[in-house]
């Protein structure tokens, strides 16, 4: 196929706002694209490469991109930075260079999908002595050959910015129509997706087999499932009251990191709640598995918490995120003991678990898991009796935990689903606001006075899934230590943009922005109507977003979470219409 198709269809998209007609041109390209092709365009579609579990990075340094333009445009690089200010995005500029380069370049052949996939995937393999070189030949190999248009979206690509506003789930939709003739099987799309989160896999089993395709995609060992999420509500009795007044189970929401564990054998594999392959950070975790958990093909979820221990005690995240270094991991096992908290399994020896009640699940992980100083089930009580609950949680916080998360205990796993099967409970801070929010950093102020030389305050967004963009919510400047002014500048270097990121909204223009990649989180006296940030925009009043009143840091950067997986326009807009029923 060639990439010209590709790069027609893309501009189509980009043009379009309404998610049907969206649905409609994805659609139209996937049943044009061969089967043999569909996993890449798939994945390119997506902004990847491979899954994101495979841990394939795409993105290349500006700095890179803007050599490779200037070598293939034959424009000096200083006017290609030009470009790239006066546009705003590299894909424009890198379109407007080419289509002003001189008459007597012609392109040496016509692009397919699979070369600038094949190109793309070498480019991001490559490391060590001489890869910034080979990088910046393979990007420039490319352009050379592009066409305006085309050298528009492989720019994007190449630095993670394509933004198409495709979300994976029209990507499903679109699938059901290409292949299925409409969206009926959709749920059952989903399904596969959400067990066997690779969607070009997903995509080339729908064509080439249909129904039967998604059929056989099973939970599988080795491949991590979409996490079930819960929802949150401020009461216990409110979360009686919404589970049916019923008896549920109410389990210690442990202030760590969650892992996804497939065992098979001796081979164990850890996995973030953002389905990165994590083992390296907690060898000693896979080692626990190996000793004190009896099934030897098993997939279950645990919290990993960093523990005192000589005293067994839990220790705050900000001491378990030591152990995500990339250098000095045998120090950090030494320095920062880890024990293993599991609460939930989710396949057992053949056996696909997530369709069984909670309460089955549960008895399947006493039967399998020894319990040590360093692995441990999940405490967990069942009532339902609100007092009952809210002494617990008071218990759970005096043990070092941040809540509760409550279940019924006839639910099902729901991988991928954030509902109402399980809602978190945490402490009421002396705030309104009774939970705290993961936010996306996405740009900073320079500091005055004793934080002159740093950064004195960050601008926050918030991820709208409805349109694939992050829309500012908060400057926050309070909370942080010296060590995290120190710190976060370093993590967000590589993210350092010198025009506001596509994919992002803000009325509010930082002195540096960032492309959305860092999380932290935030608590807040209270939501408030906001004239200035776009977060929710015209969905309370017209022209007013939401925004935080007294944000603050609490000192946990989210290593754990993608952006996108952060706190959602959705959640502000509940928690919003929550805070203001319960002031009326």
């Amino acid at each position: 196929m060639l990439y010209s198709e590709v790069a027609s269809k893309y501009a189509a998209l980009e043009a379009i706002s309404g998610r049907n007609e969206m649905t409609s041109v994805l659609a139209e390209l996937l049943r044009e694209t061969p089967r043999d092709e569909l996993a890449l365009l798939v994945y390119l579609t997506q902004g990847k490469l491979r899954p994101d579990y495979e841990g394939v990075e795409l993105g290349l340094a500006e700095k890179l991109a803007l050599r490779a333009l200037s070598s293939a445009s034959g424009v000096p690089q200083d006017k290609v930075y030009a470009a790239y200010v006066k546009h705003g995005d590299l894909g424009t500029a890198a379109e407007d260079l080419l289509r002003n380069r001189g008459q007597g370049t012609l392109f040496n052949e016509g692009l397919t999908l699979r070369r600038v996939y094949d190109t793309l995937l070498r480019t991001a393999k490559q490391s060590g002595s001489g890869s910034v070189e080979t990088k910046l030949r393979g990007v420039a190999s490319l352009l050379n050959d592009a066409s305006p248009l085309e050298a528009r979206f492989i720019m994007r690509t190449v630095t993670g910015e394509l933004r198409l506003g495709v979300a994976d789930y029209t990507v499903l939709d679109a699938a059901a129509e290409a292949f299925l003739g409409g969206k009926g099987a959709r749920a059952d799309i989903e399904r596969a997706y959400n067990v066997h989160p690779d969607l070009g896999f997903v995509v080339e089993s729908v064509a080439s087999k249909g129904m039967k395709g998604i059929e056989a995609i099973t939970v599988e060992v080795g491949v991590p499932i979409r996490p079930m999420l819960a929802e949150r509500l401020s009461s216990a009795a409110d979360i009686v009251r919404k589970m049916g007044d019923k008896a549920v189970t109410a389990e210690y929401k442990l202030d760590g990191e969650r892992l996804q564990i497939h065992r098979d054998g001796d081979v164990v594999e850890l996995f973030s709640r953002r389905l990165e392959v994590i083992t390296s950070h907690y060898p000693d975790a896979a080692d626990l598995v190996k000793k004190h958990v009896s099934a030897k093909r098993a997939i279950l979820e645990a919290e990993v918490v960093a523990i005192n221990e000589d005293t067994g005690e839990y220790l705050p995240f900000q001491e378990l995120m030591h152990r995500r270094r990339k250098h000095g991991v045998d120090q950090a096992i030494a320095d920062y003991p880890v024990a293993l908290n599991f609460f939930d399994m989710l396949l057992v020896g053949k056996s696909d678990l997530t369709g069984k009640p909670y309460t089955f699940r549960r008895k399947k992980l006493v039967e399998a898991v020894e319990e040590t100083e360093r692995t441990r089930l999940v405490p967990a009580k069942t009532t339902s009796a609100p007092a009952e609950i809210e002494a617990y949680m008071e218990e759970a916080i005096e043990n070092g935990c941040e809540g509760l998360v409550v279940k019924d205990p006839a639910s099902t796993y729901r991988a991928g689903a954030r509902e109402f099967a399980w809602i978190k409970l945490k402490r009421e801070y002396r705030s309104e606001l009774t939970d705290t929010m993961d936010l996306a950093i996405i740009g900073a102020f320079h500091g005055r006075g004793r934080r002159a030389g740093t950064y004195g305050t960050y601008l926050l967004g918030t991820f709208d899934g409805r349109r694939s963009v992050f829309t500012s919510v908060a400057k926050v400047g309070t909370g942080f230590s010296d060590e995290d002014l120190e710190k976060l500048p370093k993590l967000l270097k590589p993210f350092e943009s010198h025009v506001r990121p596509p994919g992002v909204e803000s009325n509010m223009v930082p002195d540096v922005w960032f492309r959305p990649h860092v999380v932290i989180e935030i608590i807040a006296a209270e939501l408030t109507l906001s004239p200035i940030h776009t977060a929710a925009i015209g969905r309370i009043r017209p022209g007013a977003g939401i925004s935080l009143r007294f944000p603050k840091f609490t000192g946990k950067v989210r290593d754990d979470k993608s952006p996108e997986d952060s706190t959602s326009v959705e959640e502000i807009v509940a928690m919003y219409n929550r805070q203001t029923k319960k002031i009326g």
